[in-house]
């Protein structure tokens, strides 16, 4: 009975696939651009919205289950990937031959009513801590139980930036202690000083976690501040309820403790401590002059997790070029979703058809246009759906620790994610294009396109380290997102900023991300041909891209060209 599921599930997803490559390419017109072929140009026109949103309609239904790692309903998914890839004559480029890259990874789940919180000071009353309310944690490392009973060293912002000549820790030994971090980074108006009031990646809660496990820290308490993290604490809990995955042999997933403390409870704990006023600490901790400090407060804690270990693939296929040598493109977008929740009630599968069904879609359409193009590109074009992207980029993080090819071989990275299906845009957010030497590049074929250029709306929300385009810029491939602006023909820019809030307000992670037959893709299929040139002009390119000169990935870029 098993074996014959299996064998209808997958007789499902070659039928899907095939119908999905059966339609006749409807050839769409791209602008002539010096130094992109007619052959490549016709490739690019070829690029069918009615093929991705077959793609998008399969990928989103109830019988994919949400796709959540690990599951039953996300293999369906890559098997339906990896047999596209199959049928466009994309070559496999993950392991042993296969389409498939094996990602080990690890999953936890905080039992709240098993798990407590105090502050120790030495002298005076135990201090218990109410889990969720007011601290939230998890135990990174994947043992189901955790003893922390360790000293609090306030550690200002958390931060070692040489660049910058900031040293959070200098003099510290975190060895075995909790570090007590600001959420956010020092602010500032100065662009050469953490970007001013653009985020970096020093403000991320990820890096503030790894630094201190570098360090040898038992546990992170991050002081939570709505007006400096720009979202409130009910983010932060409903974050930490989930399941949490990790990588396996992730050598900074150490922590027994990673947690975030309400602002009322730091205040308490300094309090505890005799520092005073938090936020005057606070301010203190974001001028140069600030040296951490030991507190006379431990903490104790007893963590119970429930924890599950699996494998999900990341789905890797390859187009020769011309060349092997360097220069190597690669296009990625995540499969991943949420899942189910079987403790809800109604509508409990979160179908992900927007996030990221329509990234899928534009990949799968791109590999196809590249495959069956007449002329082979220049050097050797690869396309990564990844997997666990919605758990922390787990799935692009692994590719990056584990490319196909050494990372110095690969000259740029585009990454799709989330591109709702509204109309044909005439604008684009690129945020972090401008970091590398491609940018000239980018901007003309941009114009050419009759695509404005945005600048990043929110730089202090720190988007760029937020898709999985970053997993592959800490191992220094220069690497951004495409995505659509606010602008669409025959509407304002008002509009097509309403269009997101709405779907951001009452769908994104949401069982109501659903497929709908009126979704145009004109658009989407407008943003892969965009991608397309970019890729195919970044694989002529004489020189590899580079970061530009004091860019924070120009270091990783380096150390890999060296390697």
């Amino acid at each position: 009975m098993h074996r014959t599921r299996v064998f209808i599930m997958m007789a499902a997803v070659i039928l899907a696939a095939s119908l999905a490559r059966a339609q006749q390419p409807a050839a769409q017109p791209v602008p002539e651009i010096p130094g992109l072929p007619s052959a490549a140009r016709a490739a690019a026109a070829s690029i069918d919205p009615e093929k991705m949103r077959a793609h998008v309609r399969f990928l989103s239904l109830d019988l994919l289950e949400g796709r959540g790692p690990g599951t039953r309903g996300a293999e369906l998914a890559a098997q339906y990937i990896a047999t596209q890839f199959a049928l466009d004559g994309l070559q496999p480029a993950g392991d042993n031959g296969t389409y498939f890259q094996q990602v080990p990874l690890y999953a936890v789940h905080t039992e709240e009513d098993k798990t407590s919180f105090s502050f120790v000071p030495a002298t005076g009353n135990k201090q218990s801590l109410a889990y969720g309310t007011q601290i939230v944690s998890i135990d990174e490392t994947g043992q189901s139980s955790a003893l922390i009973d360790a000293p609090i060293v306030f550690i200002g912002y958390g931060i070692h930036a040489p660049e910058y000549n900031w040293d959070d820790y200098a003099g510290v030994d975190l060895k075995g202690k909790v570090a007590l971090v600001i959420v956010n980074e020092p602010p500032s108006d100065d662009v050469k000083f953490f970007k001013g009031k653009a985020l970096t990646y020093y403000g991320r809660w990820m890096y503030k976690y790894e630094e201190a496990a570098r360090r040898g820290a038992v546990g992170v308490l991050i002081i939570h501040r709505t007006d400096l993290a720009s979202y409130g604490w009910n983010v932060v809990r409903n974050s930490q309820a989930i399941e949490k995955s990790f990588l396996v042999g992730d050598p900074t997933a150490t922590l027994r403790a990673a947690a975030w403390i309400q602002h009322d409870v730091a205040q308490r704990l300094f309090t505890l401590a005799g520092l005073g006023d938090l936020d005057q600490g606070i301010d203190r901790a974001g001028k140069r002059g600030f040296h951490a400090v030991e507190l006379p407060v431990r903490l104790q804690g007893h963590v119970e997790s429930r924890v599950r270990r699996y494998l999900s693939a990341n789905v890797i296929g390859k187009v020769s070029g011309v060349s092997q040598a360097g220069n190597a493109v690669l296009y990625s977008a995540h499969y991943d979703h949420l899942g189910i929740d079987p403790n809800a009630k109604g509508d409990n599968i979160y179908n992900g058809a927007a996030d990221n069904g329509t990234g899928c879609g534009i990949l799968l359409e791109m590999a196809r246009a590249y495959a069956q193009s007449t002329l082979r590109p220049p050097h050797d074009v690869y396309f990564a759906s990844v997997t666990a992207e919605e758990q922390g980029l787990l799935g692009s993080e692994y590719l990056g620790m584990h490319p196909p090819i050494p990372a110095r071989d690969f000259t740029l990275n585009l990454n799709y994610d989330m591109l709702l299906p509204i109309g044909i845009p005439l604008s684009v957010d690129l945020n972090g294009a401008e970091r590398i030497t491609f940018w000239p590049t980018v901007q003309t074929v941009a114009k050419a396109f009759d695509l404005a250029l945005l600048p990043d709306p929110n730089p202090m929300a720190g988007h760029y380290y937020r898709s999985d385009h970053f997993s592959l810029a800490r191992v220094g491939i220069p690497a951004f997102s495409v995505s659509q602006g606010d602008l669409f023909e025959g509407h304002d820019a008002a509009w097509g900023h309403q269009q997101s809030d709405d779907f951001v307000a009452h769908h994104y992670h949401q069982p109501s991300d659903e497929y709908h037959a009126d979704w145009d893709f004109r658009g989407d299929a407008k943003l892969a041909r965009f991608g397309f040139v970019l890729g195919w002009l970044a694989s002529e390119q004489p020189k590899s891209i580079q970061w530009q000169h004091g860019d924070e990935f120009e270091s990783p870029r380096k150390a890999s060209e060296k390697q």
